[in-house]
């Protein structure tokens, strides 16, 4: 089938030219991703959106502004970059595997490997009981402050007050200033 032919089943809404299209496109669109975005599964699920904005966008393209491959290499390349700039994603490149941190277990008896490691627990027991439970929702249930303001039954401008003041209050104590 020539391209010609898959843009009318697509711009008549048939899956078939969905498909021809994809066929025809989908590993030189996904390099450009993957230059990108080096995460395998990041880069397919871009991918599967970049056809998503095709098929609902495909009234947008016009043959005498330029080719159909160069305005689908424009989306892909433009969705990639989103999702690079995308917070979630940004956040996902910071939870790192624990084999990073490996040599951090491995020698314990530093105070700093300590407050790195399991070891900061201890350092918090020694707090205000207050102090106690609002680090343990925040940091060891990763309550939200919003969450742990439902929990505690006190106004979220407290919680993040006292968590704050509960921070200072072990740095101090563990003389990190």
């Amino acid at each position: 089938m020539t391209q010609e032919e898959v843009l009318i089943l697509i711009h008549k809404k048939d899956e078939k030219g969905y498909t021809m299209l994809y066929d025809m496109y989908s590993k030189s669109l996904f390099a450009v991703i993957s230059n990108l975005i080096k995460d395998r599964e990041e880069a397919e699920d871009v991918l599967q959106e970049v056809f998503v904005k095709i098929w609902k966008n495909i009234d947008s393209y016009s043959e005498s502004k330029g080719r159909l491959y160069t305005w689908m290499i424009n989306i892909t390349r433009n969705s990639a970059i989103d999702k690079l700039r995308s917070k979630g994603y940004n956040n996902s490149q910071k939870n790192l595997s624990a084999d990073n941190f490996v040599h951090l277990l491995d020698d314990s008896n530093k105070l700093t490997h300590k407050i790195d490691t399991i070891g900061i627990q201890e350092f918090v027991k020694k707090l205000k009981p207050k102090c106690i439970a609002l680090i343990d929702l925040l940091f060891f249930k990763g309550y939200t402050q919003q969450e742990a303001s439902e929990e505690l039954q006190i106004p979220l401008g407290t919680v993040k007050t006292q968590n704050r003041n509960c921070i200072n209050d072990l740095r101090i104590f563990l003389k990190i200033v």
